[in-house]
């Protein structure tokens, strides 16, 4: 019943802190060096026709009147359209959207992978070198800039080992060679059984994915060495290892299984981490997902579109946050 109350609770917050999220994204908009309608008009144009864009698009309008079209519009799930693309942002969005999830999905999958097992080595050889070299690995991918990490990837890998395609989600030669389903290019190629497409499709992703997944793999090693040390220092774990019980089975019954929970907060926070900042590394690598969009939309002063895409980045994070504490007030029968 209280783990109810909580999760309701927590429930509750979500309509006021998504207000908050639409009122600051608004805002942002608003006091942006950028005028939306010299970006539509162009920078040349008369100045009577600059007036009239200006009073159809309404931002003549008092700023709360403005705020409250804005609400409306969104209400309708209208974003407006790109001065870009032509499309409506919403279009935009559901296009590129899916190759961003893809390429984080990827990410977090290698980075649960391989950080979860290399922290829970460092918990169980603490102080040792195994330890050391484990905190050092995560160090330098917590410490290093991710697109200097990116454009070290594509100078070993693509330009030197010739190891990995190059840039860009998949060779212009398979361009729309099987049908957009679900945007998801490797999911799309396997409903088609276009199995050349799926080999250059996951071609592509692995370097990107791989730049992002060391990030988050640092991370994720480190969350999972401190949980360790604190579950491997109770008193039940003493007294499993007292009863005879051999190693595995004390570490990762006993001790993993304690912090399980906590693990699966850990990563859906990740993950959501990942959606919105893959900005970076989709510029370095070309790839066609919600962040490039983003960055090319703000250098051509699309006001929608830079709009839409960081409310769909702030929704979906503040969603993930919501999962991870949902899941860990059901999960863990501790918390209240």
């Amino acid at each position: 019943m209280k783990r109810l109350k909580a999760l309701a609770a927590t429930t509750a917050s979500v309509p006021i802190t998504l207000f908050g999220l639409v009122l600051v994204t608004f805002l942002i908009g608003r006091v942006m060096p950028i005028d939306p309608v010299l970006a539509i008009v162009g920078d040349r144009a008369p100045a009577d026709v600059v007036a009239a864009a200006r009073l159809e698009l309404g931002l003549d309008r008092p700023l709360y009147v403005q705020f409250w079209i804005y609400l409306g519009k969104l209400a309708v799930g209208d974003l407006g359209r790109s001065v870009m693309t032509s499309h409506t942002v919403w279009e935009d969005i559901k296009r590129f959207f899916p190759a961003t999830m893809e390429l984080a999905t990827v990410a977090i999958i290698f980075a649960a992978g391989i950080g979860i097992p290399l922290g829970v080595l460092a918990a169980v050889k603490q102080g040792s070198r195994v330890d050391h070299v484990i905190r050092v690995v995560c160090l330098a991918g917590h410490s290093l800039p991710i697109f200097v990490l990116a454009l070290l990837s594509l100078l070993v890998f693509y330009a030197t080992l010739h190891w990995a395609p190059g840039p860009g989600r998949q060779d212009i030669l398979f361009d729309d060679q099987v049908p957009s389903i679900t945007n998801f290019l490797t999911v799309d190629a396997l409903l088609a059984r276009d199995w050349e497409v799926l080999r250059d499709a996951v071609a592509h992703l692995i370097q990107p994915a791989a730049v992002l997944a060391y990030f988050a793999m640092a991370f994720i090693a480190r969350m999972t060495r401190a949980f360790m040390l604190d579950a491997l220092a109770g008193e039940y774990v003493i007294t499993a290892r007292a009863k005879g019980l051999s190693a595995a089975r004390v570490i990762w019954k006993h001790a993993f299984g304690n912090i399980a929970v906590r693990l699966i907060t850990i990563m859906a926070l990740t993950y959501a981490g990942l959606l919105e900042g893959a900005v970076v590394t989709e510029t370095v690598f070309s790839w066609p997902g919600l962040g490039q969009y983003l960055t090319i939309s703000l250098l051509n002063a699309d006001m929608n579109a830079v709009l839409g895409a960081t409310l769909v980045v702030g929704i979906t994070y503040l969603a993930f946050n919501l999962l991870a504490d949902m899941l860990y007030k059901l999960l863990d029968p501790r918390v209240s």
